[in-house]
């Protein structure tokens, strides 16, 4: 047996892998692009020799190309862009070095189409360009085509919808499915100002290039802070816009509350003797004395019938939203969430949008596309003319919620907030909602936030699934 060796001077360096080396010149590449707009010729060409030699195509670092032109002419890559910067479960063995290679020259791709943006006027063909690689990236990071952005995808898991390809290559490619929150907002803010920059009214007026616009909560939000200033031909072309996303949308929250108001059975209801409400079993476990051994047969004296009337109490649902420029996406949400529950038996939907004035939008609750063209987006915020509007509708406190959405940043703070506990003590159901949109992000005066806390009634704020559970859980 030898003992233990004396400590050993360290061996040179392993030397950089190849395969290491050319990932980072593809990501040098990606940060360069990233931060400075001049195209960095050395980087270019290194890139472009690392990209032919592990056969992927050249258009890739064509900035002028998006990813579904790429995937267009080369459909094999689809499976690939799908869940590619998705956590992947570790695996024993060697690193597979060439995958990363080719996973790196992908997720550059998608990540310079929507986050290298340029600068000056943006045309329509160039903002639905950009849609489609942020749907890209959403797919990239395991979601719904759209749903990072708060638009038609607002169904499935918070952090995404749609499941890895799997497409068996693994390694350290940029994990960003923990940055989904922030990714968001940020992909929100970035085609806002791609909106922002477009001569919208000239699109609009033109059916061709309106028909390349693809409704989103950005492009939505600019339509009904300008359709004042609409007429003819471009007024008509931004109503459909509104009315196809508020379909979207509707289609999907529509699935979210479905059989919200299914009650208890009320038994003091005699049950109907059809005979799809017969019960079998019970009749026949009632009629066993009536059994005849010899006979092989069931007499049977009497049937039973299952009880089908069920309780269901009508509940009213006054629903008060903060229309204030800081609440565009709680009021489209929240005005199509209100249409949905109005459509539901035995809900009574009141719906009040404020800002410094206070609007009953009630009678076109039912339609959140006639509800929007009513609202005038903008303005400061003053929930005590809201409150004297909505405190007439809770007849009946104990049968009634009140669903306030807004960011609570008021002027006249204590007086709203003691008229809000008064509707609390009184047995209705407050409900205050710092924030409805997709992407889950809002902001809450503190003030407020913690005075609610106190009161028993905190603040939901996030995924627009947060206020349909908590409805559902009143009106069931």
């Amino acid at each position: 047996m030898t003992g233990h060796s004396p400590e050993q001077a360290p061996g040179p360096a392993p030397e950089p892998d190849a395969a290491d080396n050319r990932r980072q010149v593809l990501y040098w590449r990606l940060l360069a692009r990233l931060f400075d707009p001049e195209e960095q010729a050395s980087l270019e060409s290194a890139s472009l020799a690392v990209v032919e030699d592990i056969g992927l195509p050249p258009a890739l670092l064509d900035p002028d190309a998006s990813v579904g032109s790429v995937v267009q002419r080369h459909p094999e890559l689809a499976e690939e862009f799908d869940g590619l910067m998705t956590p992947e479960p570790e695996e024993d063995g060697e690193r597979d070095r060439a995958a990363e290679v080719r996973r790196a020259a992908l997720a550059s791709k998608v990540l310079l189409n929507v986050f290298a943006s340029r600068p000056g006027n943006v045309t329509a063909e160039q903002l639905a360009r950009w849609q489609s690689d942020a749907e890209w990236l959403e797919r990239a990071l395991g979601c719904r085509p759209g749903e990072l952005r708060g638009g038609r995808g607002t169904g499935g898991r918070p952090g995404g919808g749609v499941s890895p390809t799997g497409t068996g290559v693994g390694g350290p490619t940029p994990d960003l499915s923990r940055l989904l929150p922030e990714i968001g907002p940020e992909l929100g803010s970035i085609e806002a100002g791609l909106v922002q920059r477009m001569r919208l009214r000239e699109v609009l007026a033109d059916p061709a290039l309106a028909a390349r616009l693809t409704p989103s909560m950005s492009l939505i939000e600019q339509l009904l802070r300008d359709k004042d200033n609409l007429s003819g031909v471009a007024l008509s072309n931004a109503k459909a816009l509104i009315r196809r996303y508020v379909d979207e949308v509707t289609e999907v929250l529509r699935t979210q509350v479905e059989k919200s108001t299914v009650g208890e059975l009320d038994r003091s209801v005699p049950p109907k003797r059809v005979f799809r409400n017969l019960d079998i079993d019970r009749t026949i476990w009632k009629n066993l004395t009536n059994w005849s051994p010899e006979e092989e047969r069931l007499y049977v004296d009497r049937l039973y019938y299952r009880h089908t009337s069920r309780k269901t109490t009508p509940q009213r649902l006054v629903v008060v939203v903060d229309q204030s420029g800081s609440m565009v996406d709680s009021m489209v949400n929240c005005t199509i969430l209100a249409s949905i529950f109005a459509g539901l038996p035995k809900v009574d939907v009141h719906l009040i949008a404020y800002d410094t004035q206070a609007l009953d939008l009630t009678p076109w609750a039912h339609d959140p596309f006639e509800t929007l063209l009513r609202t005038k987006l903008g303005g400061g915020t003053d929930g005590t003319v809201a409150m004297a509007l909505a405190q007439p509708k809770i007849a009946e406190p104990r049968n009634t919620v009140v669903v306030w959405i807004s960011d609570f940043y008021e002027w006249r703070r204590q007086e709203l907030f003691d008229s809000m506990a008064a509707v609390h003590r009184s047995g209705a159901k407050f409900i205050p909602v710092g924030s409805v949109t997709s992407s889950g992000r809002g902001s809450v005066d503190p003030w407020f936030r913690e005075r609610f806390k106190d009161l028993g009634t905190p603040v939901i704020s996030g995924h627009i699934k947060k206020l349909v559970h908590e409805l559902k859980t009143f009106l069931t």
